[in-house]
């Protein structure tokens, strides 16, 4: 089970190239060196598991998440890539795909995020971020987030299944957004949401999820 991950959020201007090489170190690199080691050994035992914790945000890109959604669709790639010629070898891969899990990991970030310096960024820009992502966020985690032990239970099915799946996403609240993605390839329909909904309708958004 690869587990490992960091997280980053706000402006990009305000985000160093050092930290973000950090955290794709941790968040992709982490999981590559991990399967460079255990797979060849279940390549030549015709058997294997390998359960990777990625996130909605390896499917949807989510503003303001630039650098650790690119993690995570890296973390996807990577693995729909592995699949097939890991299926050759009787070794399953499987993603588990949490939306937001209400953990230390979390706070810490959101923490960061309230604090750090966004005078690299214009006054606009800040605004949106402190004012409409921080706020909402703390409203998402709230209504729609899952506890770590939630989380351990998907795990836990997801390496109990007789033909392991290759995604398993833990939150059913994010299919629709998923979704939005794969119904209009453009993707016009997915952006065109994601604005009315951050820009236009964020008061109907946080007394939805209030």
């Amino acid at each position: 089970v690869s587990n490992a991950g960091v997280g980053m959020a706000g402006p990009l201007e305000c985000q160093s190239l050092a930290a973000m090489q950090s955290l794709m170190d941790t968040n992709f690199f982490g999981l590559v060196r991990l399967v460079k080691e255990v797979l060849p050994d279940m390549k030549r035992r015709r058997g294997g598991h390998i359960v990777v914790i990625s996130s909605i945000m390896g499917l949807q890109g989510i503003v303001f998440n630039d650098i650790y959604a690119a993690s995570k669709f890296a973390v996807e790639g990577f693995c729909e890539s592995l699949v097939v010629q890991a299926l050759r070898f009787n070794v399953a891969i499987s993603l588990v795909e949490p939306g937001p899990v209400m953990t230390e990991f979390e706070a810490k970030v959101y923490e960061e995020a309230e604090r750090a310096d966004y005078s690299r960024t214009d006054p606009e820009t800040a605004d949106i971020f402190t004012n409409l992502y921080l706020r909402n966020s703390k409203d998402v985690f709230a209504s729609l987030g899952q506890t770590p032990e939630d989380i351990a239970e998907h795990t836990l099915r997801v390496i109990e299944a007789a033909r392991p799946p290759f995604r398993h996403q833990t939150n059913a609240a994010y299919t629709p957004m998923a979704a939005l993605k794969h119904a209009d390839p453009s993707g016009t329909l997915m952006t065109d949401a994601f604005y009315k909904l951050v820009f236009k309708y964020d008061t109907v958004l946080r007394l939805s999820l209030r």
